[in-house]
């Protein structure tokens, strides 16, 4: 029988950035706006599971946070001084775009745990695959800094910790999040043993980091993968790359579990992307990830929540995901999500279709094999 985590903590959503909108600081002629990065979305997201009943069809648990020996395998003993020195202030901002106020650090500390309990439990059997809700995110953290509304590296600090306790060894991470995972691409760099795959919108945040020629150092070469994809591509390119890319070469990895830093925010409806998405694209990729992840690492499979703007659309498409994770009949009806496939330029571009062969031809050459 599929069994399914759901992890979560009403502590994750008190995390405060204060007034910004969809800045990253207030000024002088900005009227005070809640934070783009805000509760409501992952809240609504867990109330609508309740509503359609799929969470009682889930292991739902609400783990500890994570201990600092944890959160030191990722990040340097300055940097989490100085969020627990603001966290006791009046706040502050954990490096670039990363401001928080009194009381963010035992929620960030919380999300982390939310993300260890889910990788854990999938690595040991326990459950078959698991759903973190996460928040803040995590996948723009990195060891010395927070980013991108991200203060502690949820999915790092997971995959450190069960490699470091022997539970898995070879692990894949698919980051989907229509902002470049920064945070894990730093975090395993040189590791020949951690696969980073980052599919997103090209040059949007962060802007220095995600293109394809990043590609590892040292032993880690050739162990981390970027599709910078240009703005505008829909549910033609996202399958196109899933399937002639991203798919084979986390097959070709073999790895012992497969991680997904699952954002929504290339969905059609998101203010910080500009993807066509709807919910049964990602509901989709899910089912292509489970279906790779049953035949190479027995299923095991982690989503870690990330980034998604649209309190609104990100719900349904979060349905879609752990319904689909959790092999459920238990759906939910989607508006938008017709009329999202038939806007125009949903079919896969021709310079699209350029890019994506083109990273493949590469990819192969590199790894003198054919995907």
């Amino acid at each position: 029988m599929n069994t399914t985590g759901f992890y979560w903590h009403e502590r994750c959503f008190w995390h405060d950035q204060g007034a910004i909108g969809v800045f990253s600081a207030p000024g002088e002629f900005l009227q005070p706006q809640a934070a783009s990065e805000s509760p409501e979305s992952k809240r609504r997201l867990k109330n609508i599971l309740e509503v359609s009943g799929l969470i009682d069809e889930l292991h739902v648990a609400k783990p500890p946070a994570a201990s600092l020996d944890d959160l030191l395998r990722f990040h340097t003993p300055r940097y989490l001084e100085a969020l627990q020195a603001g966290d006791q202030a009046l706040g502050g901002n954990g490096g670039d775009c990363a401001p928080f106020m009194p009381g963010s650090w035992a929620a960030a500390r919380q999300s982390a745990g939310l993300a260890i309990a889910a990788v854990e439990a999938v690595a040991l059997g326990q459950v078959n695959n698991a759903y973190a809700l996460c928040r803040p995110p995590g996948h723009h953290a990195e060891a010395d800094q927070g980013r991108g509304f991200c203060l502690l590296g949820n999915i790092p600090v997971a995959v450190m910790r069960v490699r470091a306790l022997g539970q898995a060894k070879r692990v894949a991470i698919l980051d989907w999040d229509v902002h470049h995972g920064n945070g894990q691409q730093a975090a395993f760099y040189a590791e020949p043993d951690v696969l980073t795959v980052s599919v997103h919108q090209a040059a949007n945040y962060p802007l220095e980091t995600g293109h394809f020629a990043e590609q590892g150092e040292g032993a880690g070469v050739g162990a981390n993968l970027n599709l910078p994809l240009p703005p505008g591509c829909g549910l033609g390119a996202y399958e196109y790359a899933m399937e002639t890319l991203i798919l084979p070469a986390l097959k070709a990895f073999a790895p012992d579990l497969i991680a997904v830093a699952c954002g929504y925010d290339a969905c059609a409806k998101d203010p910080l992307g500009k993807m066509l998405l709807n919910s049964a694209a990602f509901a989709r990729m899910t089912a292509q990830l489970k279906a790779l992840a049953e035949r190479c690492c027995a299923g095991k499979l982690v989503f870690v929540h990330e980034g998604g703007y649209s309190e609104g659309y990100v719900p349904l498409c979060g349905h879609a995901v752990i319904q689909t994770l959790a092999g459920s009949a238990l759906g939910v009806p989607d508006p938008q999500n017709d009329e999202i496939a038939a806007w125009g330029y949903q079919a896969l571009q021709p310079h699209q279709q350029v890019l994506i062969d083109g990273w493949r031809q590469q990819w192969e050459s590199m790894h003198d094999t054919a995907l």
